[in-house]
């Protein structure tokens, strides 16, 4: 009786066991292709500021990360030049990058570098279903100690529209009317993301395929309190639109 009982148990917990060694091996791929985004001053202090989280594509050399990452212009008075970390660690290589392809709307954007990263694979343009488990690989809290990417689980809780709101109407653009009558829609998903996490890759924990990117977080309080007291509810980019946009290139 004790030794079916044992063979019963080791039956239940063997899958997971699987499950769970297929998924360090999904991350342990990912890992290699997440970067970090940055600008780079000579002359300034610190050095190297990283701004945000990206991921190499198609032959290694395009950069994808969130528009908001990099929509601020560089100082035409100083050295800055906008960049890409790569690598783990206290040091990772900063290799130079230039902006090729930008979607403002979907806050998308492309950047170019001349060193090459292990791409990833983004999945087809269908949406995900609500309950779908995924994961995303980042910086959530910057570089504070060095270049160490993190990983978290999370689920895919809904399908739902989003639209840039404004403070008054005297406010309202011609591009934003037009969003509020045709908003895109967008992940809202179950999960623990951070400021630094913007342009994280969302990925499918058994094919490690790219199915959006993280773009914002929902701030209960304040955007300090994203930091001390997250809300669990961040928003993700479906990856065909990112899809249409290299189609572009």
């Amino acid at each position: 009786m004790k030794r079916t009982l044992f063979i019963f148990l080791m039956l239940i917990q063997l899958p997971v066991a699987l499950a769970e060694s297929a998924f360090e091996t999904v991350v342990a791929k990912i890992k290699p292709s997440v970067v970090g985004i940055g600008v780079s001053d000579p002359l300034g202090s610190p050095r190297n500021v990283l701004q945000g989280t990206g991921f190499a594509v198609g032959d290694g050399t395009l950069i994808v990360t969130n528009f908001h990452v990099v929509e601020k212009a560089l100082d035409p008075e100083a050295y800055q030049r906008r960049v890409v970390f790569i690598g783990v660690g206290e040091s990772p290589k900063v290799s130079p990058a230039e902006i090729v392809k930008t979607d403002p709307g979907h806050d998308l954007a492309i950047l170019k570098i001349k060193d090459r990263v292990p791409p990833l694979t983004l999945a087809k343009d269908a949406y995900l279903p609500d309950g779908r488990d995924v994961a995303f690989t980042g910086f959530p809290i910057g570089a504070v100690l060095g270049l160490y990417p993190a990983t978290h689980k999370g689920m895919i809780a809904a399908l739902t529209p989003v639209v840039i709101p404004s403070v008054n109407a005297q406010q309202l653009s011609i591009q934003m009317m037009k969003r509020l009558k045709e908003p895109f829609m967008v992940y809202q998903m179950d999960a623990t993301a951070y400021p630094g996490n913007s342009g994280s890759p969302v990925y499918d924990m058994n094919s490690g395929e790219v199915v959006a990117l993280i773009n914002k977080v929902f701030v209960k309080e304040s955007k300090e309190a994203a930091l001390s007291s997250p809300s669990g509810i961040s928003y993700s980019i479906p990856v065909k639109y990112l899809n249409a946009l290299l189609a572009e290139l």
